[in-house]
């Protein structure tokens, strides 16, 4: 039902430029052609580097003026000739020795100390260790397999309701991207050439405010279940020992963001600080050996690798669509349909979370970003505040049934395993917060931008 209806509205979008002169240069029937391509394509599971060069090679190939094979060398170049981007394949090397250093199970106890007590007990601990790692992972997958490997024990032989577990982890998961140093922020700075360092301001607040409304909804419900943990009070000196725990964690934070945000470094010179402080800690804790960065590298080549190939991908689609005047056609008919910004923002808002459904959150950036982007610059709209705004529903896409892939990563960690429901109905909750956060935002951007500016 969402392809049908995803393809409905661009049919409508094709209609209205032809009737008023903006059309790309291809008729409406052929686009509608591609459309339904790229929708089976993304159904039928296949890997999505290879959807979107299969669907711009159908393209230039049925359309396109330009061959592409005469310029793909030059797609391909500019795609990964950017300097910002070496910051991926560093703050995922970061998060792969993090993992296997132990540090996230250090984290996580000494969280507990602080928050463990509170109503909703081991949740609280659940949402704030994603938070804090989120601060040096940039990876929503990366912090709900980490925090989700620590977590999930704890709650073995505890009454928590289950499904909470799993929502409050993945929920807390999907915090991974929206909480600098946020991958999403460097490939949205990479497309729109706009401030890394101001989407990262952009991005923390509105973390910090999700993270929190989460934990209000966790203590309240809390409160009305009784679900607190059975623990002896804990004093104030056990919370100041605990610190020595987090201090670890906390060096990260300010090597990767205290030196972006101080103008020290730039996002990928602080990416190359945090591996270095992830290796020294990792020494430190006595962690550090040949097979353990040999393990974290290899992870990190193929994650790094996934991504080049959507990204090269992505470009090359959008050259061919760039060269059938789509993105411009597309843009110049939405802003100026007669309806109000705040009206156009909407539609779009409800096109992220339709795509969220069915597709992955990177790859709904990826494909609709060099087209719509325009249309939110047109409408006048901050594109540091649209970016903050493309990440949260990129996080909501993560979390949505029946494809958000941080779900699928935390059910694959159950042990014993259980019925993927547990995990759709847990989130629920969650993702009416994050829609809740999404609307805060959307009708009050100077909660985004009041820190930037």
């Amino acid at each position: 039902m969402i392809a049908i209806a995803f393809l409905f509205v661009l049919l409508v979008v094709f209609l209205v430029m032809a009737a008023t002169g903006t059309g790309p240069a291809v008729g409406i029937a052929e686009l509608v052609v591609l459309s339904v391509v790229f929708v089976v394509f993304f159904f039928s599971g296949i890997y999505v580097a290879a959807a979107l060069a299969i669907l711009g090679l159908l393209a230039d190939l049925a359309f396109s003026s330009r061959p592409m094979h005469a310029f793909i060398g030059q797609v391909a170049w500019n795609a990964s000739n950017s300097f910002v981007f070496v910051a991926v394949p560093l703050f995922l090397l970061m998060g792969e020795i993090l993992l296997r250093s132990g540090l996230s199970d250090r984290l996580y106890r000494a969280l507990n100390i602080w928050v463990g007590s509170l109503p909703g007990g081991l949740l609280h601990t659940n949402i704030a260790a994603c938070a804090v790692f989120s601060a040096v992972s940039g990876s929503s997958i990366a912090t709900a397999a980490t925090i989700g490997s620590v977590a999930l024990p704890y709650f073995g032989k505890t009454a928590y309701n289950k499904r909470l577990v799993l929502g409050s982890l993945a929920a807390g998961g999907a915090l991974g991207n929206l909480i600098p140093p946020g991958i999403s922020f460097i490939v949205y700075s990479l497309f729109t050439d706009t401030s890394i360092g101001k989407l990262y301001a952009g991005g923390f607040v509105v973390g910090i405010l999700v993270a929190a409304l989460f934990m209000v909804y966790i203590f309240g419900y809390g409160l009305v279940t009784g679900t607190r943990e059975a623990v002896t009070a804990v004093t104030w000196r056990q919370r100041v020992a605990s610190l020595a725990e987090l201090a670890p964690t906390l060096t990260l934070i300010f090597l990767v963001l205290g030196t972006i945000y101080l103008g020290l470094a730039t996002a990928t010179e602080s990416a190359a600080l945090g591996v270095i402080g992830a290796l020294a800690l990792a020494a430190l804790d006595g962690r550090l050996s040949l097979g353990m960065v040999h393990s974290s590298v290899r992870t990190t080549a193929r994650s790094t690798s996934m991504i080049g190939l959507i990204l090269i991908a992505a470009f090359a689609l959008n050259f061919v669509l760039s060269g059938l005047r789509l993105p411009q056609a597309l843009a110049t008919t939405v802003a100026g349909l007669p309806l109000p910004p705040w009206a156009t923002m909407t539609v779009i808002i409800l096109l992220y979370i339709a795509l969220g459904t069915f597709m992955d959150g990177f790859a709904i950036m990826v494909t609709t970003l060099p087209v719509l982007f325009p249309v939110v610059t047109a409408l006048h709209y901050d594109p540091i505040w649209f970016g903050v705004i493309m990440t949260m529903l990129i996080e909501i896409a993560q979390i949505t049934p029946p494809d958000g892939m941080v779900m699928y990563v935390l059910q694959g960690m159950r042990v014993p395993p259980g019925p993927i429901s547990d995990v759709f109905v847990g989130v629920l909750p969650f993702l009416g917060i994050y829609a809740l956060s999404l609307l805060l935002v959307t009708a009050f951007p100077g909660l985004v931008l009041w820190f930037v500016k």
